[in-house]
């Protein structure tokens, strides 16, 4: 693993600050694959609005490249933190805080054994009511972490989220996507949960295939019953969803169309490190 502190090789981060006392930051994880960062400007732009949104200024997306650029890595798993920086004890931020911004840089995970699809579950704890945070992927991911700690099962690929009113937000590692009456449908998220990049690939890739796509209130008699379910996130593409509870999927002609409308969306949106 290679670990950089604004851009300098470290091993720790100061006890004072903000993302160790209060998950004070925001982040994004992507892949670089054969030396390209698929998406590399819309993953930039979603880091940061999701600062902004917090009230921390985002460094500019090349300051970030040029960390990546310097270690060059062929292929690996980058995740990128924004922190708001160092303060005293308290919520109150000084003016004067500082961010700081670590990339880590490990190998890429084994690839997905997607088949007809996976088997996921749904988790018992619930997705969080916070407006204010609806979206962003800021770094208190204290609820994915005790919704991931549920099953040890490993043929279950991961758990969907309900919010407080039973409707579908998410996955713990996910968002998630339905075809449904030809449409691409993904669940609103108004009141909590991660618009992921991965998200707005898939709305983009099917757009282009002429479909219908938009945002809806999913419950999970809905989802149930729908043509198509996927899971998405960076790391993992576009994942097709064989089995939840007693309900099962097959495999379907719009899992290779998205596939490869989304993997042609990549080859125009890869930023190349040398």
């Amino acid at each position: 693993m290679i670990r950089l502190v604004d851009g300098v090789p470290a091993e720790s981060l100061p006890l004072a600050d903000r993302a160790i006392q209060f998950g004070d930051g925001v982040f994004r994880t992507l892949s670089i694959r054969d030396g390209g960062i698929p998406f590399w400007q819309r993953q930039m732009a979603k880091l940061a609005h999701d600062a902004a949104a917090i009230g921390i200024v985002a460094p500019p997306a090349d300051v970030w490249l040029d960390d990546l650029r310097a270690h060059s890595p062929e292929s690996a798993t980058v995740k990128l933190m924004l922190t708001r920086g160092e303060s005293a004890r308290g919520y109150v931020v000084p003016a004067d805080c500082q961010p700081h911004r670590i990339t880590q840089i490990t190998p890429l995970p084994p690839p997905v054994e997607r088949g007809a699809g996976v088997t996921i579950r749904i988790c018992e704890t619930r997705a969080s009511w916070q407006p204010r945070l609806a979206g962003i992927k800021h770094l208190n991911r204290l609820e994915n972490v005790l919704a991931r700690s549920e099953w040890t099962d490993l043929a279950i690929f991961d758990g969907l989220l309900l919010d407080r009113d039973g409707d579908v937000i998410e996955g713990s590692m996910s968002n998630v996507l339905l075809l449904e009456d030809g449409a691409l449908l993904t669940p609103t998220l108004d009141g909590g949960g991660v618009a992921g990049v991965m998200r707005d690939v898939a709305f983009a890739a099917a757009t282009g295939l002429g479909w219908q796509t938009g945002e809806a209130r999913i419950s999970l008699s809905r989802l149930l019953q729908a043509e198509r379910v996927w899971l998405c996130n960076s790391l993992i593409g576009l994942v097709p969803v064989a089995r939840l509870a007693e309900q099962s999927w097959s495999a379907h002609p719009a899992d290779l169309t998205l596939t490869m409308q989304i993997a042609a969306l990549a080859a125009k949106e890869t930023q190349w490190l040398v």
